[in-house]
């Protein structure tokens, strides 16, 4: 027999609950409504299902009332305020109740059957949609239920177009209908709709039950309003092809257009490109006998069932080409020739210019051959109008005149002038019918030309010839010079590369060029348009320099570089070799001594003090790419001799030598790590530096000046940066100074703030700031045992706090510059519980042990300080830890206080 109902079964242990702990008091029984619990209370099941239903009313004499149902029932059962019935092959909804009783006015509806959505149907779709209309869609479900229930759905692919619940339609409706007008657009053609039905069941303890129709494809098309336009020949010549085409814009889908291409009865079969929406239809049209006359050319455009058509007249005619005819092809030069041109009967004829009498008859020419007739082309045209139309049609025959050869100066000129070098093709040609053969050749029985072919053109050709040209009309003869020209050429004979020449002696420059014609030299100094070089000069050294010669003829032009050296003696100059230099400690620097002479002299320093006797000086070498010699680590200074020598003779000159060194610092004379103590006197820092002259020392931080003040102070710790600098260079050391103070205990504070209850935990952490880093010392209140300290000391914890860790407590802090501490006072108390229990009519003796329970707690539990938290536990009393609160804090130290603390063996405290 199914138990009580969960709500019933919920009221009374609450009420239970309250009686037991006497938490509440008995109140007047007042007059309570009727009602009725049915389980489940929501419930649905298949169409021609069955349920068990459990009625319960709160109803004093249910008994007296019955079960009114127009449901079919197979079992039932009773109990005291309950009834439950077996409803069997349930098909509709119970809108009746299924128990009335006419002493209360109670009743339970049973849950209606369920209907799944098993057949979902989306009308057809039009096998065509125009772009931009609208169209239906229409969704049916028919039998799902309840209605109330169900959700349907139109979409578009994955796309919602329209959704629509029934929610609030009445529990007998079954199946529904979802109508919906949607606007056919470019981006629906081959989209799939489909309608989808939801049939929502979890708020009811079951299921979400879905289906979806079968999707429908929808085709939409655009079609323009306008005509294809045609283009074609308007005449169509026959046995002629020509190409026609027809286009349409505006198509959507182009690719599914179809065309229809006809000449006539002839189906041409077009070749159709898409470009976007437009499409273009081409084919190639080919007239045929037949078909002379007017025809109809036909382009039709169908897409969606629509067309657009468009029809043009070609007009086929027959017009051959006229016929030209010669009396003889070829003939001697002074015979007559007859010239002949014919053409179809409707056309007019014109031989050279021109027409015949009337259209049909030939045309005719007679002349006396010449050479100027050899090779003549004769022209004939044909005109024939047709449909307003005139087209003209020509042919060419050429006549050939035979005649002897003609050596002419055009064609074969007395004079030749050839450039040397690249490949020729020498041409001595002559007229003549048939072609004359040609031969020239040196009148000595020499060389021999190769006319007509590529070859090359050399000066060994140079002379005169004699050329004969003949054919069997006759013989010509003719003489011909050739001249090969060629280039200037200035070679090492002639115009040598390098020239010497002797300071103070006479000299002059010239060169000598090969060439045809022969070739003019100009030698002018490189860099100086005007100075051309002319008859004899007297030599200085200024005359040395590269000269530029170059040769000139109509050919083209040669040129030459001359280098032209002047020597001299030695000669000593101050800047390129000083007589007071300083030699530099560790510079690498070499004395530089660089001597003016040509050739170039060799240079040689040797000492000729006490100090520097027979000492060599390292000279710095001329040439950068030179070997240096082995630089000195120390040099004596004193006086030195120089001397230079070349071929044309030697120089000497004394020179005075000291020695200097750049600044250096090492950690010797600037230690890299410093420290100061905060508070001392301020001094600069401890930096030196070696070197000649003697180095200047300048220290800053970052880039900040040495600051003037009179104490240490912890923001002095840092990276300085020291330069120590002199005529020779600078050198640098970066010192990191770092600054030691006592220690000064700057935090200390107490966790939680608010208090500490006995039992709970409290935490004290310490905080110094000291250089070196301060040893942390605790000092705590006699009796406090079970403290805790982390790795460092920086933290005491107590866990379980008794009275006996109440007191004052001290952080110290020590380095080894001193000590500095600070005290904090904790205190461990509790608050007051005051437990008041009484019912407002829970009876006299309900209210006395209430009386009685607040007092023991009142007398025995809330005396300040007198119970720890493990004590209160382990009783199994309520428990109540009082304190005085507040705190104070200063420099020597400062208080934790605490509120209250409630404890029982119960699951909370009223």
């Amino acid at each position: 027999m199914p138990g009580p109902s969960p709500g019933l079964r919920r009221a009374l242990l609450c009420l239970w609950a309250a009686l037991g702990l006497g938490l509440f008091g008995l109140s007047a029984v007042s007059q309570e409504p009727f009602w009725a619990d049915l389980q489940p209370r929501v419930a649905f099941v298949e169409r021609g299902g069955s349920l068990w239903l459990n009625c319960s009313t709160n109803c004093p004499r249910p008994e007296r009332g019955g079960l009114e149902t127009s449901l079919r029932r197979n079992g039932t059962q009773r109990g005291l305020r309950w009834l439950a019935r077996q409803l069997v092959d349930i098909r509709e909804p119970e809108t009746q109740p299924v128990w009335s009783s006419p002493s209360c006015p109670t009743f339970c509806i049973p849950p209606p059957p369920l209907e799944r959505p098993d057949r979902v149907e989306l009308m057809p779709l039009p096998p065509w949609q125009p772009v931009g209309e609208n169209f239906t869609l229409s969704c049916r479900v028919p039998g799902a239920g309840p209605r109330a229930s169900l959700t349907l759905t139109l979409l578009r692919g994955a796309q919602e177009l329209i959704r629509r619940s029934f929610a609030g339609e009445p529990p007998r409706a079954r199946g529904a209908v979802l109508t919906a007008t949607v606007l056919a657009r470019r981006e629906d053609h081959g989209a799939n709709f489909s309608c989808r039905a939801e049939l929502d069941l979890r708020p009811h303890g079951l299921g979400l039950f879905e289906n979806s129709s079968a999707p429908r494809e929808l085709r939409t098309f655009s079609l323009s309003p306008d005509p294809p336009r045609l283009t074609a020949p308007r005449l169509l010549e026959v046995g002629s092809e020509r190409p026609v085409s027809c286009a349409l814009d505006g198509l959507f889908p182009a690719s599914e257009a179809r065309v229809y291409l006809a000449l006539g009865d002839q189906n041409l079969s077009p070749d159709v490109t898409l470009d976007g929406d437009a499409l273009v239809a081409t084919a190639t049209a080919t007239a045929s006998a037949e078909q002379e006359g007017a025809r109809q050319l036909v382009c039709n455009v169908s897409l969606g069932g629509e067309d657009r058509e468009t029809r043009e007249n070609v007009t086929i005619y027959s017009f051959p080409a006229p016929l030209l005819t010669l009396s003889e092809p070829s003939v001697s030069e002074g015979q007559m020739v007859t010239v002949t041109c014919a053409a179809v009967a409707q056309a007019l004829v014109t031989l050279e210019g021109v027409p015949a009498a009337v259209p049909g008859q030939p045309a005719q020419l007679q002349l006396n051959a010449t050479e100027n007739d050899d090779r003549r082309n004769f022209f004939c045209d044909a005109t024939l109008d047709v449909d307003g139309e005139t087209l003209i049609k020509n042919r060419s025959a050429e006549l050939r005149v035979l005649y002897a050869p003609r050596l002419d100066d055009s064609d074969c000129p007395r004079s030749w002038t050839w450039p040397e070098g690249p490949e020729q093709t020498l041409r001595c040609e002559a007229r003549g019918n048939p072609e004359p053969s040609v031969h020239c050749a040196r009148s000595d029985g020499g060389a021999v030309l190769a006319l007509g072919l590529l070859g090359p053109i050399t000066r060994a050709l140079s002379g005169t010839y004699r050329c004969k040209a003949a054919n069997d009309q006759g013989e010509a003869v003719k003489d011909v010079t050739l001249t090969v020209e060629y280039a200037p050429a200035l070679d090492s004979v002639g115009c040598p590369e390098r020239i010497t020449w002797l300071e103070g002696t006479e000299a002059s420059l010239s060169c000598v060029a090969h060439g045809v014609p022969p070739p003019d030299v100009i030698c002018v100094r490189s860099g100086e348009l005007a100075a051309v070089i002319e008859g004899l000069l007297r030599v200085t050294r200024e005359h040395a320099g590269t000269y530029r010669c170059e040769a000139t003829n109509p050919r083209g032009s040669a040129a030459k570089n001359v280098a032209i050296t002047v020597e001299y003696g030695p000669r000593f100059e101050e800047p390129s070799c000083p007589s007071n230099w300083t030699w530099v400690e560790g510079s690498g620097h070499l004395f530089p001594c660089e001597v003016d002479g040509k050739p170039q002299p060799s240079v040689k320093c040797v000492g000729s003090g006490d100090a520097t006797e027979g000492v060599l000086l390292p000279l710095a070498p001329p040439d950068p790419s030179s070997r240096a010699p082995r630089i000195p680590r120390v040099l004596a200074p004193g006086i030195y001799v120089c001397n230079a020598t070349n071929r044309h003779g030697s120089v000497a000159k004394t020179v005075v030598v000291s020695a200097e060194s750049p600044p250096e610092m090492d950690e010797s004379t600037c230690p890299s790590h410093q420290t100061w103590l905060e508070g001392t006197e301020a001094s600069a820092l401890a930096c030196a530096a070696r070197g000649r002259p003697s180095p200047g020392v300048l220290c800053s931080r970052e880039g900040t000046p040495w600051p003037e003040q009179q104490r240490v102070s912890r923001e002095d710790a840092g990276i300085y940066h020291c330069v120590a600098t002199n005529a020779h260079g600078t050198d640098s050391r970066t010192v990191t100074v770092g600054v030691e103070y006592r220690p000064v205990v700057a935090e200390l504070a107490a966790s939680p703030p608010g208090g500490v209850r006995p039992g709970g935990n409290f935490t004290l952490t310490c905080r110094a700031e000291a250089w070196p880093p301060a040893q942390i010392s605790w000092r705590a209140p006699p009796g406090a045992l079970n403290i805790g300290l982390s790795s460092n000391n920086s933290t005491l914890s107590v866990a379980g706090a008794m009275g006996s860790h109440g007191g004052e407590y001290e952080c110290a802090a020590t380095n080894a510059h001193g000590r500095h501490a600070r005290r904090i006072t904790v205190r461990v108390a509790g608050p007051w519980l005051w437990v008041a229990v009484g019912g407002a009519a829970g009876g006299a003796a309900l209210l006395a042990a209430g009386a009685g329970l607040a007092f023991y707690v009142q007398s025995t539990a809330c005396k300040k300080g007198e119970y720890n938290v493990q004590e209160a536990e382990s009783s199994g009393e309520a428990v109540c830890l009082n304190g005085a609160g507040g705190g104070s804090g200063g420099a020597a130290g400062a208080e934790v206080s605490a509120g209250g603390l409630c404890v029982t063996p119960a699951e909370g405290c009223l």
